[in-house]
């Protein structure tokens, strides 16, 4: 039987018995459960991951179905759970990320900070590899930052790109034509570039996410004035003992150095650590799920022509 008779006939078949079934076809996503990592004692510390890019974007199949949601969706149930739940005492929040969306690492440290003021308990952040600009920007929902020996952290500022195929449009015979209300409505458009004009209003909302990072930090740095923090948001990164010296994290240590600290701090002797996953994913210990630094292309874009994907992303981000 040819392929395309087989495909009709399974369509008609599901057609036919769509009154009185439902199909998967799928894969589903499964509810967050517990998994104990380490630790027999009554009281918990949940540890909280902040690891790759971040975004809200799903991840999905290569047949388009969403296998794991975006990683604001996901941090918000896992506080939402960890609200009902008065045996946790801390948090431990590991981060592994390179950065991301300026809106989505926002909303991250807001969800953060909110938490923390409901449950009244504290946030201990342990950086991995990085935690750099957005991951940095969630760290500061912390009230002690650790760094491995190794880490890096930094890169302060915000960048954007703007594509503009102006030039490719023109070599290939493609013409656009734009209807507009008024002559600004299309100024991030990839059909043409900026003018000085337009330069300057989006070096202005630039500067106005950089200024929302500057603030972040003042206001949970405490050790740091407003000139200490503009001297060091130029967007380069520190390694630990850089980060140490110029008190944008606390200590130098591993995870183990965290856990302890949290210990020492609570008055716990034998801490539940705990964390939430979904069916499926293997979590065996502290360092479960730490993929190595991926190469970032800021472009963020398929070059496929698609004005969706190539529309400007404002990014607290540290692009190597």
């Amino acid at each position: 039987m040819k392929p395309v008779f087989r495909m009709a006939i399974i369509s008609a078949v599901l057609i036919a018995f769509s009154g009185c079934a439902s199909f998967n076809l799928g894969p589903s996503i499964k509810p967050l459960k517990e998994k104990t990592l380490m630790g027999k004692g009554s009281e918990k510390v949940l540890m909280l991951d902040i690891q790759g890019l971040i975004s809200n974007q799903d991840k999905r199949s290569i047949t388009g179905f969403s296998i794991e949601k975006g990683m604001v969706q996901t941090v918000r149930e896992i506080l939402m759970m960890a609200e009902e739940d008065d045996k946790i005492k801390a948090v431990l929040l590991r981060i592994n990320s390179p950065g991301g969306t300026v809106t989505s690492s926002d909303i991250i440290y807001h969800e953060i900070m909110s938490f923390k003021e409901k449950r009244k308990i504290k946030v201990y952040v342990s950086i991995v590899d990085l935690a750099a600009s957005g991951g940095y920007y969630i760290a500061m929902a912390g009230d002690t930052l650790m760094a491995h020996p190794t880490s890096l952290t930094g890169s302060i500022g915000v960048i954007a790109v703007k594509v503009n195929v102006a030039g490719l449009m023109d070599k290939i015979g493609v013409d656009w034509e734009v209807v507009k209300s008024g002559d600004k409505k299309d100024f991030l458009s990839p059909l043409r570039p900026l003018t000085a004009e337009e330069k300057i209003l989006f070096q202005n909302t630039i500067d106005s996410f950089h200024n929302r990072f500057v603030d972040t930090i003042l206001k949970n740095r405490p050790e740091l004035d407003l000139k200490a923090v503009q001297n060091l948001a130029d967007g380069r990164i520190y390694n630990s003992e850089q980060a140490l010296e110029a008190k944008l994290i606390d200590k130098i240590g591993y995870l183990d150095d965290t856990l302890e600290l949290i210990g020492k701090d609570l008055g716990i002797t034998d801490p539940k650590v705990v964390t939430y996953h979904r069916p499926g994913e293997y979590k065996s210990n502290l360092y479960s799920s730490i993929p190595p630094p991926t190469a970032i292309n800021m472009l963020n874009i398929d070059l496929g022509l698609r004005l969706d994907k190539i529309s400007p992303h404002f990014m607290y981000l540290w692009m190597p």
